[in-house]
């Protein structure tokens, strides 16, 4: 991820600041600037990051506004028993993903076999099986779903998803630390978390009408599985929550692929230890772009 760096200009005896950003396109490296003025201002991370954002809304936005016009366009055409067929598909394959990245030991075929068919995988954790059927029922709750995103959402999504497995933390704000294996990014203590959640709701409805879609599905995504308010499951509240946003926005969704996790971690965990949501979402738009590119070739 390439940063915003502050440039200082000498003319003559006068100085001049400007904000530079430097990126990688098509092997070459391009240069884009912002001229601040003789004085730098008072709030420097502030502008930097509207900045990033004038540069993503041109680089991205356009092509994903393209992407859900001809997606609109072909559900359009699809007869309604192909569509059914096609969002079944995406629900298992997202149900697979999603719990396999988890730690579920269920295959795809399992989980085909499971959700289509009803045929239980023989030797598999029951607890894989019942959180498999689980999150396919709220997946297509959440389609459906009429309210917007709120803290009473995700409780009762996350208690959906969890009561038939881990009951005594279905639906309820962790009360102990936590840490993700492997990471080096330490969650929120227990007491930050209630004032955490409560910030990202004021900041949500607030933005939902000034973000673009697809950035807010990503921020919804970035800052729920930070925040980590459960004991368990928060990854998946976390992806689901983001699928909730693009979809009630008519975007496509996003399916993050359990083989293709590791470049999906890294970007989480450099984003959360630097504490800047600009390198989460930079992998999240080159991400959606590539996995619906198909929608704007044609």
């Amino acid at each position: 991820m390439s940063m915003v760096t502050v440039r200082k200009k000498k003319v003559g005896t006068e100085e001049y600041y400007y904000l530079e950003h430097s990126f990688r396109e098509k092997g070459k490296i391009q240069k884009k600037e912002k001229y601040l003025g003789k004085t730098l201002p008072e709030d420097i991370e502030e502008t930097k990051r509207q900045f990033l954002s004038e540069i993503y809304k041109e680089k991205w936005f356009s092509q994903f506004d393209k992407i859900k016009e001809m997606f609109l366009k072909e559900k359009k055409a699809t007869p309604l028993s192909a569509l059914k067929k096609e969002t079944e598909s995406f629900a298992i394959r997202f149900t697979y993903d999603t719990n396999k990245i988890e730690g579920s030991t269920l295959t795809l075929r399992e989980t085909a076999d499971l959700l289509e068919k009803g045929i239980t995988p023989a030797s598999k954790p029951l607890r894989d099986v019942k959180e498999a059927e689980a999150h396919m029922k709220v997946f297509y709750e959440m389609l459906g779903y009429k309210k917007d995103l709120s803290l009473q959402t995700i409780l009762y999504f996350h208690k959906r998803l969890f009561e038939s497995t881990k009951l005594d933390i279905a639906g309820k704000i962790r009360q102990h630390q936590v840490a993700i294996a492997g990471s080096k990014f330490m969650p929120p203590f227990p007491a930050e978390v209630y004032p955490l959640l409560s910030d990202f709701f004021k900041g949500y409805n607030k933005n939902i009408s000034s973000l673009h879609p697809v950035e807010l599905a990503a921020l919804v995504h970035l800052k729920l599985v930070t925040i980590h308010p459960f004991a368990d499951g928060n990854g998946r509240i976390s992806r689901l929550m983001m699928n909730f946003v693009l979809n009630k926005h008519e975007f496509p969704m996003l399916n993050i692929l359990y083989e293709k996790r590791g470049s999906y971690y890294t970007a989480l965990e450099r984003a959360q230890v630097n504490n800047d949501e600009n390198i989460f979402l930079q992998w999240f738009f080159k991400k959606y772009f590539n996995e619906h590119k198909n929608y704007v070739a044609k």
